[in-house]
């Protein structure tokens, strides 16, 4: 349910009202605006009267949210959320890009592709280094050496780092090294990685699952933000359907469907859709052409040799030919 307080309304009324609420065992969450309050109601709301709070004379409407996800609502919150990492801005009127390689594997590679992509106008820098792989026998990341190599490129170049968490164990060491933390699509309805990632103060990058539907993914984000961490991005990389020319199917329509739903900015990941470099480059113009805040693009310096997803990843100078052409430089 989501109370929409008149304009100019007395912080002391508005206070009162919610004190009522919460004496009722709901959660008030309250959304200020530059005219209005909108208090979004967290709980059972079943059993509330949707008149009695209409009388007050402050309350301009009262409407009952019709998604299970409340926080991620656009109802609960009618501004596009922007959320600040360093330097940089996801959501709004800004195009997010951030770059680097599948798998951070030695010094030299971190800090080469990550001048590389800055100097191509990505602003945050992406690296795995605990790796979800389909075979156990795949190559698994180098751990915390590897997030120890990320924090050298990007101390080395100022990008904010973005990196992957993949389970209860590692998450706060990846937290003290990452600037976002970013739960992966296999990972999407881990919700007791979810929740943690809630509760240590970062922003984080959520990825759909491999068969998620939108509710679901939302609901997935509504976990994070249910723990108090209102900085969700989210990233569409896929979905898997019957086909198979290609890796994943990107939905760009989810796009536009967050986009009126949700307040959330969304990214979209090409390399891991499709899983072939050459088609990174349209893909990533159709995601910025239905609006969405931003791109993860996978690039390495080399590769036919890369210990992880060589196959989606650009070399430094496609991903710099793509920058041109959006405009990025």
């Amino acid at each position: 349910m989501v109370i929409v307080m008149k304009a100019k309304t007395p912080r002391a009324n508005i206070d009162k009202l919610i004190k009522k609420l919460e004496d009722m065992g709901l959660g008030v969450h309250e959304t200020i605006g530059q005219n209005y309050s909108i208090l979004g109601l967290i709980g059972d709301t079943s059993k509330l009267n949707k008149e009695q709070i209409e009388v007050y004379d402050d309350v301009e409407k009262v409407m009952r949210v019709q998604h299970p996800f409340k926080l991620a609502s656009r109802l609960f919150h009618p501004e596009d959320s922007v959320i600040t990492v360093g330097n940089t801005k996801v959501g709004g009127d800004n195009l997010t890009i951030i770059a680097g390689p599948c798998s951070v594997e030695t010094e030299e590679q971190m800090i080469e592709v990550a001048r590389d992509v800055k100097r191509a106008g990505a602003t945050l820098l992406r690296g795995g280094a605990y790796k979800p792989r389909s075979s156990p026998y795949s190559f698994q990341g180098l751990g915390e050496d590897g997030l120890k190599l990320l924090k050298k490129a990007s101390e080395e170049t100022g990008l904010p780092i973005v990196t992957e968490a993949i389970c209860l164990d590692t998450i706060d060491v990846v937290a003290k090294y990452s600037d976002v933390i970013q739960i992966g699509a296999r990972n999407m309805q881990n919700f007791a990685l979810l929740k943690k990632a809630g509760k240590l103060g970062k922003p984080v990058l959520l990825k759909r699952g491999l068969s998620a539907t939108i509710e679901e993914w939302l609901m997935a984000a509504e976990y994070i933000m249910s723990e108090g961490n209102e900085d969700v991005i989210l990233c569409e990389r896929g979905i898997r359907t019957f086909e198979t020319y290609t890796r994943n199917t990107l939905d760009l329509s989810a796009i536009p469907v967050i986009k009126e739903i949700s307040h959330l900015p969304i990214i979209v990941d090409p390399s891991h859709a499709t899983g072939k470099w050459k088609m990174v480059r349209p893909l990533s113009k159709g995601a910025v052409a239905v609006g969405a805040d931003g791109l993860m693009i996978e690039v390495h310096n080399n590769p036919e040799c890369a210990l992880c997803d060589g196959a989606q990843s650009l070399k430094p100078s496609k991903f710099k030919e793509l920058m041109d052409e959006l405009k990025i430089v």
